[in-house]
């Protein structure tokens, strides 16, 4: 199997287009093209891990954290991130970063963490928006079923809960073919007014390639017309961290306990409990702050992330109680998302969990 196969795998359910501006996603060093002997899943790459992967004779490394995130301006060995790109050269080992992609999407990173707390209904946190467009396109009634499957089957038409969403209206439309064209109605030269359907669809701009692939392919007419419209809406299954409920309430001092053995914490920073029970928990693996006013407005009990700062514990406002469980710690389980991801597809190749814990924060 070549790097191509696993990245396009990735690639399509966790599409490059969700990461952050900011982000280094996908293939980082390699070529698409290299046989993969074997591949290591980490949180972050280190020069541990690199010698992890050199004795389980992998050649491809999967992080969550992209090795080179800042601009490399020289490769000396002088710092960790120079020595790590440096022997995976020497070494041939390609390395892919899928972060900020799996942080926003609805099965990602979030997702991992609401379900090992056991949270139900849980949702987009918050949901970006401009990731939605609608496409209207012009077919003939006796073709609407044909195209109707096609642009369902390619990613179109859902909305939450629902798919295969659409609008459809008829209508007259008019055309008129020069000598140089092939309609599949009418005459050259002449005007040719025929019943249509306009059939409206909403879809996500990653999908927007292979819809107007298959509705190209699967459309009768020479010269296909068809509008592209960008919508402000959210995209209800995209967006930053996560919220839920539990089953049943649990004593804040309880919670957090439980919070505490899932993430296999020694220490647990946190505001002042101004809940007595826990029910609505919102998340965010990672660095989280930005997303304490959303926690609030959406009546989270508790909002649990890391990297907040001193200041930041102040926005709590007596209003819910913020936990800190560090970031390692936060997507330590990530892994292990990577991990189902690609053995669901290839079952039979050598995917390995790191043994290392590349945590850089250590308690006393």
């Amino acid at each position: 199997m070549k790097i191509k196969n696993l990245t396009d795998f990735l690639e399509n359910r966790f599409p490059l287009t969700l990461q952050e501006s900011y982000d280094n996603c996908g293939l980082i060093y390699g070529h698409e093209k290299e046989e993969i002997k074997a591949v290591l899943i980490a949180l972050d790459v280190t020069e541990e891990i690199v010698n992890e992967a050199i004795t389980k004779k992998c050649n491809l490394i999967i992080s969550h954290h992209p090795v080179i995130f800042r601009g490399l301006k020289k490769l000396n060995g002088s710092s960790m991130t120079e020595r790590v790109i440096e022997k995976c050269i020497q070494n041939k080992i390609a390395l892919y970063a899928i972060h900020t992609n799996l942080d926003n999407h609805k099965m990602g990173v979030n997702k991992e963490i609401s379900d090992r707390i056991g949270l139900k209904q849980v949702e987009i946190l918050s949901p970006k928006k401009s990731t939605l467009i609608k496409l209207a396109v012009y077919v003939p009634v006796d073709s609407i079923k044909k195209i109707d499957q096609a642009i369902f089957e390619a990613g179109a038409g859902n909305i939450g809960n629902y798919s295969e969403c659409s609008f459809k209206s008829i209508g007259k439309g008019s055309f008129k073919p020069n000598e140089h064209a092939k309609p599949h109605i009418g005459k050259i030269n002449n005007i040719t007014n025929t019943e249509e359907i306009k059939a409206e669809y909403i879809l996500p701009l990653t999908r927007l390639g292979q819809v107007l692939k298959v509705m190209n392919e699967n459309h009768p007419y020479e010269e296909v017309a068809y509008d592209i419209i960008p919508l402000l809406n959210e995209q209800q299954d995209i967006g930053s961290g996560m919220i839920g409920k539990l089953d049943t309430a649990l004593k804040t001092e309880d919670f957090l306990n439980k919070i505490k053995d899932i993430f296999g914490l020694k220490v647990l920073k946190h505001t002042a409990l101004v809940k007595k029970d826990i029910k609505t928990v919102a998340v965010c693996g990672g660095s989280g702050s930005f997303l304490i006013e959303e926690a609030k407005r959406k009546n989270a009990d508790i909002f649990i992330s890391s990297d907040i700062k001193y200041h930041e514990f102040f926005d709590a406002d007596q209003q819910l109680i913020i936990a800190d469980i560090g970031h390692w710690e936060s997507e330590q389980y990530t892994i292990n998302l990577i991990y189902e991801n690609l053995k669901e597809k290839f079952s039979n190749f050598a995917l390995h969990l790191t043994e290392e814990n590349t945590n850089p924060v250590k308690y006393f």
